[in-house]
C-alpha cells in the first residue's frame, strides 16, 4: 500500500489549472515534478468530492502523459496510479476514465508486467453492478485492440487469453447491447493473429456468432459480419461446413437498407474473390453475388446528398477539404528495356517513385490500380458502391469469362434503362469489368463505344463523369484497334480524343476531373499516336488552366506532363511551345515558393524540359535560378532548425522537387546548360555537396540523378570536387542498402563518372567493384539497380579493362543476363565496350559463358559500328583460341536463332 499523499498547494494549483480547462502538460515545469502523475491519479481516484469533469481531464491528461512519458515515470508513481486504478476502475462517476488510464498503462508497460490488472478486469466482469461490468469490459475491449500481439505472446509462460477469450465468448449471448458488442469485437481481434486460444475455442466460438447473426442490434450484427470477414481471411477453412448458410446470411446482409452493414457484408465477397484458393468455395454463389453487387453499384439517396455537384459548378472555388494533400515523388534512373516503347534519345529515363524510393515490390504494383481509379472518380470513403465495384472487377478477373456472361444480361438491362441512376451503374459495371472481361466484351465494344460517346453529352453530370471512367479503362483496346484499322481510327480513337478535349471543358468539376483521369490513361495507352492531333489537345489543355479550380488544375499538371511525357520531342515546335508555355509560365509566376502547389507544377515542368530539350532554353534561366533559390531556402531553414528546436522544420519535399527539375533542364540543355551552372550563385556543385548527405533517402536519390546529369553535361564544373563526391557515392552502393533508390542513382552517376573522369577514379574502382559484385550476383535485387549495376561495371571495365576483367568469371553470367534484354543506347553500348576491353583483357573469364555471350551479340543487332567490330574480334579470336574442332563444336551447341545472326554478320 503506497502512503504517498499530496500536499495542499501542490493539489490546490493542480485543481485550478484543470478547473480552468487548462492542460498541465502545456506547462514545461510541471512534467519535471517527479510526483505530477500521482497529483492527477488523486485527482481522478481520491477526490470524489470534486467536480466529475475535473476529475476527468485530470484522467485524460494522465493517460496523456503515460502514453507519452512511461519511460521516464518513476516507478513509485507509476505503482501508485496502478494502485489507485485497480481501486476505483468500479467507480461509476470516474470508472471510463480510469479504464482509459488502466489500458495506457498496459500498452505501455506491457502485459506480462502488469497481469494484476487483467485479473481484476476480469472479476470485475461478474460483478453484480452492471456500471462496473461494462467499465471493465470496455477497458478490457481497449487493452485488446491495442495489446492484440502482446497478449497473444505468452510471455513468462502465462497466456491471458486462454481464460479471456472463453469468458468473452460467454458475454456473446448477454441481455446488454454494448456488453455483446465488446465481446464479439475483442475477441475478433484476435483472428487475424489466429491465437491458439482462440482457435482451440473455434467451435465455441462460431456457434455463438452465428447466433447473432439475426441479432436486435445493427452494430452487434455489423461486428458479426467484421468478423466473419476476418474469419474467411485469416483462416477460411473453419467457415466451409457453414458456407451455404453463411453465403445466404452475407447476401441478405449485403442488401441492407443500412449502408454500413451493407458495406460490412460487401467486403465478405471482396475477400473472398480475392483469394485464388477460395475460388471452388466461390464459383457455386457467383451467379447469386453478381446482382447483388449491381444493385450494391446503384448510388443511394445519402450517396447523392453527400455527392452534390449534380449542377455546373465550374466558377466556384474549391474549399480546403476538396485539396488532396501532395507529395513530390523523386527521380529514379532507369535504363530501358527493350519491351518498352517510350526510350528518350539518351536511354535514361528518370521516373518516379514515392516513399522511400521506387516500389520495392515492383511486380505487383498494379494490384491496387483499380482501387485508385475509384479513389480518383468517386469522391470520399470507402462505401458500398466502390466496394461492390471493386469486387466484380477482382471476380471478373478470377472467373474470367463466367462472371462476364452471367454480368451481360444485367449490363444490357442496366444501360437500356431510362432512370439514369440505373444507366450510370451500367456504365459503372461494364468499366468495372473492363480488365477482366476484355475478352468476352470485346466483340461487343464496336457497339458499346458509341453508346459511351454518346453518354458523355447526358445531362446528368455523374453519368458523363462515369462514362469518362469506363472509357479510360477501354483506352488500351481503342488505341489497339486504331492501329490495326484506319476505320476503328477513325470512329473510336479521334472522337474518343475529340469528346474526352470537349469534357476536359466541361462546366462540372467533377466531370472534368474524370475527363483529365481518362485522357492520362488514353495518353499513356495511345502515346506518339496522339502527335497528329496535339494542336487540339495542347489548346484544349491551355484552356482549361484559365477555367480549372484549383483542385482539378493540380491534375491537370499531372496530364500536360504525361502528354510531354509520351510524345517526347515532338512537343518541341514553335507552334505547340506558344499554346502551352504561356500558362505554365503564368502559373510559375503565381505559385509563391512557399505553396506545395509547386510540386506538380514542378514535375509538369521536368517532363516538359525533357521534352522540349534545347527548345526549353528560353525558358531555363529563371526556371534553373529559382530552383537553385529553392533548394537554398530549405537548407538555411534546415540548418536553422538544427541550431532551434523551437522552429518547425522545412518541408524537404520543396528541395527534391526543385533538385528533379534541375536535372531535367540540365538534362534537356545537355552541353548548353553549362552558362546556367557556371553563371548561378550558388552553385549547385555546392548545394549538392549537402544534399548527398542528406538525411532524406529522396534528397539524396535526387541528389544523385542532379550529379549524374552534370556529369554527362558539363563535367568541368565538378571535375574538381568529384574527390569529395566519391567516398559519399562508395557509400551508398550498399549491398544491404535500406533505400534502394539512393543506391540506383548513386551508381548510374559512378558511372557517369567513370566514363568522363577516365583513370582519375582509380582510388574508387576496387572499393566501387566489391559492392558492385555483390549487387549483380544477387538475384534478388530490383531489375532497375541491376540494370545501373552492370552498366557501371561495364564503364569501369572501358576505363581499367584488366583490373576489372580479372572478375569477369565472377560476374559475366548475371551480368549479360541483365543487359542483353535492354534497348540498344549509349549507355549499353559503352557497358558492352567495356565488356570487350575485359574479355580481350581476360579471355579465359568468359569462356565458361561463351555461348550466353554469343546469345547476347546476335540479339544486338543495331550495335554502332566500332562495337560489331569489337564483338567480330572477340569471335575471331575465341576460334583462334579453342581450335577448329571445339570451335566447331561451339557453333553446333548454338541455336539456330543465335548462329544465322553471328554468321550473317560476322561470318563465323
Amino acid at each position: 500500500m503506497s502512503t504517498w499523499r499530496p500536499t495542499e498547494q501542490g493539489l490546490s494549483d493542480l485543481l485550478q489549472l484543470l478547473r480552468e480547462a487548462l492542460n498541465p502538460t502545456d506547462n514545461n515545469n510541471v512534467q519535471e515534478i517527479p510526483d505530477y502523475n500521482s497529483y492527477l491519479a488523486y485527482i481522478l481516484t481520491q477526490m470524489p468530492q470534486e467536480d466529475q469533469y475535473v476529475r476527468s481531464v485530470a484522467g485524460l491528461t494522465l493517460k496523456n502523459n503515460i502514453r507519452a512519458h512511461y519511460p521516464t515515470i518513476p516507478p513509485p508513481v507509476i505503482d501508485y496510479v496502478k494502485e489507485c486504478c485497480l481501486q476505483h476502475i468500479g467507480d461509476e462517476s470516474v470508472g471510463k476514465a480510469v479504464g482509459i488510464v488502466i489500458a495506457a498503462i498496459v500498452e505501455r508497460g506491457q502485459v506480462h508486467n502488469w497481469l494484476q490488472a487483467l485479473q481484476v478486469l476480469m472479476g470485475k466482469l461478474d460483478d453484480p453492478n452492471a456500471a462496473v461490468v461494462e467499465n471493465a469490459f470496455t477497458t478490457l475491449h481497449k487493452i485488446c485492440e491495442d495489446c492484440s500481439r502482446d497478449l497473444d505472446a505468452n510471455a513468462g509462460g502465462v497466456q491471458p487469453l486462454e481464460f479471456m477469450i472463453p469468458k468473452f465468448i460467454t458475454f456473446f449471448n448477454h441481455p446488454s447491447e454494448k456488453l455483446r458488442l465488446h465481446a464479439i469485437s475483442s475477441t475478433s481481434q484476435f483472428i487475424t493473429l489466429r491465437s491458439a486460444p482462440l482457435m482451440n475455442a473455434m467451435n465455441d466460438f462460431l456457434s455463438s456468432l452465428f447466433n447473432r447473426a439475426t441479432d436486435d442490434s445493427l452494430e452487434v450484427r455489423k461486428a458479426v459480419c467484421q468478423a466473419l470477414v476476418s474469419l474467411l481471411e485469416m483462416c477460411p477453412t473453419v467457415l466451409f461446413p457453414h458456407m451455404p448458410h453463411l453465403a445466404e446470411y452475407m447476401l441478405l446482409c449485403t442488401q441492407s437498407d443500412d449502408a454500413d452493414l451493407a458495406l460490412e457484408a460487401c467486403e465478405f465477397w471482396l475477400v473472398f474473390a480475392e483469394q485464388d484458393d477460395l475460388r471452388e468455395q466461390l464459383q457455386p454463389y457467383l451467379l447469386k453475388v453478381v446482382p447483388v453487387l449491381l444493385h450494391g453499384m446503384v448510388y443511394s439517396e445519402m450517396d447523392l446528398l453527400t455527392l452534390g455537384g449534380d449542377e455546373d459548378d465550374a466558377h466556384i472555388a474549391d474549399s480546403e477539404q476538396d485539396i488532396k494533400p501532395r507529395f513530390h515523388k523523386a527521380n529514379l534512373v532507369e535504363i530501358e528495356r527493350a519491351d518498352k516503347d517510350d526510350l528518350d534519345e539518351g536511354g535514361k529515363k528518370k521516373e518516379s517513385s514515392g516513399g522511400t524510393g521506387f516500389d520495392e515490390d515492383e511486380d505487383d504494383e498494379d494490384d491496387d490500380d483499380f482501387d485508385d481509379d475509384l479513389d480518383d472518380e468517386f469522391y470520399g470513403e470507402w462505401n458500398l458502391r466502390k466496394c461492390s465495384a471493386a469486387t466484380l472487377d477482382v471476380l471478373c478477373t478470377s472467373f474470367e469469362g463466367e462472371v462476364i456472361q452471367l454480368l451481360l444480361p444485367y449490363l444490357k438491362t442496366k444501360l437500356e434503362n431510362p432512370d439514369w441512376l440505373h444507366r450510370e451503374c451500367g456504365i459503372l459495371a461494364l468499366g468495372a469489368a473492363a480488365e477482366g472481361g476484355l475478352q468476352e466484351i470485346a466483340p461487343h465494344l464496336p457497339e458499346l463505344v458509341p453508346y459511351l460517346f454518346n453518354n458523355l453529352n447526358d445531362p446528368k453530370p455523374l453519368v458523363r463523369s462515369i462514362t469518362c471512367w469506363t472509357l479510360g479503362r477501354y483506352a488500351a483496346w481503342i488505341v489497339q484497334s486504331a492501329q490495326q484499322s484506319p476505320d476503328a481510327r477513325k470512329h473510336f480513337l479521334e472522337p474518343l480524343v475529340q469528346k474526352l478535349l470537349e469534357r476536359i471543358l466541361d462546366n462540372n468539376k467533377r466531370v472534368q476531373e474524370a475527363a483529365c483521369s481518362s485522357f492520362s490513361l488514353l495518353e499513356e495507352e495511345a502515346a506518339t499516336e496522339l502527335v497528329p492531333y496535339l494542336q487540339p489537345i495542347l489548346a484544349t489543355l491551355s484552356t482549361a488552366f484559365d477555367k480549372y479550380q484549383h483542385r482539378n488544375l493540380l491534375l491537370l499538371y499531372d496530364t500536360v506532363g504525361t502528354l510531354a511525357d509520351v510524345v517526347g520531342s515532338a512537343l518541341n515546335s514553335p507552334q505547340f511551345i506558344e499554346i502551352i508555355m504561356p500558362p505554365l509560365i503564368k502559373k510559375w509566376q503565381e505559385i509563391p515558393d512557399e505553396s506545395t502547389d509547386l510540386f506538380p507544377l514542378l514535375e509538369c515542368l521536368s517532363s516538359i524540359t525533357t521534352a522540349l530539350g534545347t527548345g526549353f532554353k528560353q525558358f531555363a534561366q529563371p526556371v534553373y535560378v529559382r530552383c537553385v533559390s529553392l533548394v537554398t531556402k530549405t537548407l538555411e531553414e534546415c540548418q536553422l532548425a538544427a541550431s532551434d528546436p523551437a522552429r518547425d522544420l522545412p518541408d524537404k519535399d520543396f528541395m527534391i522537387v526543385a533538385l528533379d527539375l534541375l536535372s531535367g533542364i540540365v538534362q534537356a540543355l545537355n552541353t548548353e546548360a553549362e552558362p546556367l551552372v557556371a553563371g548561378t550563385t550558388p552553385s549547385v556543385v555546392q548545394l549538392l555537396s549537402i544534399c548527398i548527405q542528406d538525411e532524406v533517402a529522396e534528397v539524396r536519390q535526387s541528389a544523385y540523378a542532379v550529379l549524374g546529369d552534370l556529369a554527362i553535361s558539363c563535367f568541368d564544373q565538378i571535375r574538381s570536387v568529384v574527390p569529395q563526391f566519391m567516398p559519399h557515392i562508395v557509400s551508398q552502393i550498399d549491398p544491404e542498402a535500406e533505400h534502394v533508390s539512393v543506391c540506383n542513382n548513386a551508381t548510374w552517376s559512378a558511372g557517369e563518372i567513370a566514363i568522363k573522369w577516365g583513370t582519375e577514379i582509380q582510388p574508387y574502382v576496387e572499393p566501387m567493384l566489391q559492392r558492385l559484385f555483390q549487387l549483380i550476383v544477387n538475384p534478388q535485387v530490383q531489375r532497375t539497380l541491376l540494370e545501373n549495376v552492370a552498366i557501371t561495371i561495364g564503364r569501369l571495365g572501358l576505363v581499367f579493362p584488366r583490373e576489372v576483367g580479372q572478375h569477369l568469371q565472377l560476374f559475366i553470367n548475371p551480368w549479360l543476363v541483365t543487359l542483353a534484354p535492354i534497348r540498344p543506347n549509349e549507355e549499353k553500348a559503352s557497358a558492352f565496350s567495356g565488356l570487350c576491353d575485359m574479355i580481350k583483357a581476360n579471355p579465359e573469364g568468359a569462356v565458361k559463358e561463351f555461348l550466353l555471350f554469343c546469345q547476347a551479340v546476335a540479339g544486338y543487332a543495331d550495335a554502332p559500328a566500332s562495337l560489331h567490330e569489337s564483338f567480330g574480334n572477340i569471335l575471331s579470336g575465341y576460334k583462334n583460341m579453342f581450335g577448329e574442332q571445339q570451335w566447331q563444336q561451339a557453333l553446333q551447341s548454338m541455336p539456330q536463332e543465335v548462329r544465322a545472326p553471328l554468321n550473317e554478320r560476322y561470318g563465323i
